[in-house]
């Protein structure tokens, strides 16, 4: 039986970065995944596929709408469905291979398999064949699965999941999409640019809640532009296939029926933490009322050689969060002292325009009693906006009214999934608001926005607006 210094089950972001940096510290490394596929849920069914057709769907919607504007005559775009899910899969499987590269580059053992555990240091992999190796070290990184309402039967043909959305082989008719979160806003807008009808059916009373309220506002906007409709507050009571069609049952705040009718319903609802099949107990472990398993601020479990990370632990389900707890993970396991602050875990939504954010937002700010003063700035007043016809959205910064420290930072607009990473940087310092105003932004740039956000956060003082 082969022994290793660390063993991981689980090859999402967080799984190959602790095994990558495991074994960058000398750690004999082991990795186990269930598919014939690298990469967990982020590669081959979450964050790059998604990407890949929010791209995709943007190009022909720009094509459709404003390449006209900019003097470019195309004539009528056709959208081929079928030859963009095999672009996406072409995407999906470069990365894939990228990973199975730096596997390789770091020597790093590859176990393909449904790893479970034996006892708490010793791990099966039922794959081709049975296997069983030893971890002085084992991090369980099985990431997460789409959740579901206990009434709806996914039938992954008609009601399906991003999974499967990810993999339509024709353009809805009528998309209805139950949740406004994340996924759902990002998936809804992709069939929405192809020219889909698509309805968005949202229990609570605005789409991307974990954003404060304007930000949700001016998102809603932007969706509504490409056709997009909404019902807010309401809460779905049944799902029901007809034949080549789906009814949706809700009812709206009033307590009237709302019926929905489409060709697909797409259930976003959020994810549940994946333990399935690990055999927890084995190894003297349980997962808590919400699947997911319980960790110290070290991120070991009470089994204290046995840590967890990602999507199966608290927080929230990112996976640039994942890769940081793996780093994390690897150095405690090596007896260094390594740190990660939650609160500067940047949260990003790719619909277009972008929708990104890092820190406290204002609602939150405000319901904690805290003493803030907030900058916002329109990207309509940007030259470089104006430039590229991307014209919507704001940029606000919060800070202490105090001291000026930077707080938190939300933004919509183009390239905002890029630039909170300044916010991040700034906060990460210290950064005052008056810093940021302070120092000079290339012209014409996009990031000029957080520049002005900032000088607005700072004695109302921004210059283009």
């Amino acid at each position: 039986m082969t022994e290793y210094d660390v063993v991981i089950i689980g090859s999402g972001p967080g799984g190959y970065v602790c095994a990558i940096r495991a074994a960058q510290l000398g750690m004999k490394t082991a990795l186990i995944e269930k598919y014939n596929s690298l990469g967990g849920t982020c590669l081959n069914v979450g964050c790059i596929p998604s990407k890949a057709l929010l791209d995709t769907s943007h190009h022909f919607h720009s094509a459709t709408h404003e390449f006209a504007d900019h003097g470019i005559d195309v004539g009528t775009p056709k959208a081929d469905l079928k030859k963009m899910i095999e672009r996406k899969r072409k995407v999906v499987s470069q990365t894939v291979d990228g990973i199975k590269y730096l596997m390789d580059k770091n020597k790093i053992d590859v176990y393909h398999g449904l790893g479970s555990f034996k006892d708490e240091h010793t791990v099966v992999i039922d794959g081709d064949k049975k296997e069983t190796i030893k971890g002085k070290k084992i991090v369980i990184a099985t990431g997460s699965k789409p959740a579901s309402l206990p009434f709806i039967k996914l039938d992954k043909e008609r009601v399906i999941t991003s999974t499967e959305a990810l993999e339509l082989q024709e353009i809805p008719k009528h998309m209805i999409v139950i949740g406004g979160g994340v996924i759902g806003v990002e998936l809804g807008s992709v069939y929405a640019r192809l020219g889909a009808k698509v309805s968005v059916v949202e229990y609570l009373d605005r789409i991307i809640p974990s954003f404060d309220k304007d930000i949700s506002k001016e998102l809603t906007k932007s969706m509504k532009k490409i056709g997009v409709k909404f019902h807010l507050s309401t809460k779905v009571t049944s799902v029901e296939r007809d034949g080549d069609n789906v009814v949706i049952t809700a009812e709206d705040k009033k307590g009237n029926e709302v019926k929905l009718e489409g060709d697909i319903c797409l259930v976003s609802i959020g994810r549940r933490a994946y333990t399935d099949g690990l055999n927890l107990e084995a190894a003297g472990l349980k997962s808590n009322d919400k699947g997911q398993v319980e960790v110290n601020d070290n991120l070991q479990t009470k089994v204290d050689h046995i840590y967890a990370i990602g999507d199966v632990v608290r927080g929230a389900m990112l996976a640039h969060k994942a890769e940081e707890e793996g780093v994390f993970v690897a150095e405690h396991m090596n007896g260094e002292h390594p740190h990660i602050d939650y609160n500067l875990v940047p949260n990003v939504v790719y619909t277009w325009p972008e929708v990104a954010s890092v820190g406290k937002g204002e609602d939150q700010l405000k319901e904690e009693g805290r003493e803030i003063k907030t900058g916002s700035f329109p990207m309509r007043a940007l030259g470089r906006s104006r430039a590229s016809g991307d014209t919507e959205g704001l940029i606000k910064i919060i800070a202490d009214a105090k001291t000026d420290e930077i707080l938190g930072a939300q933004m919509v607009g183009a390239r905002t999934a890029d630039l909170i990473a300044e916010m991040v940087v700034a906060m990460e310092f210290r950064a005052s608001a008056e810093d940021i105003a302070r120092m000079s932004h290339a012209h014409p740039t996009y990031a000029e926005g957080v520049k002005e956000a900032a000088l607005a956060a700072t004695d109302n003082r921004a210059l283009h607006m």
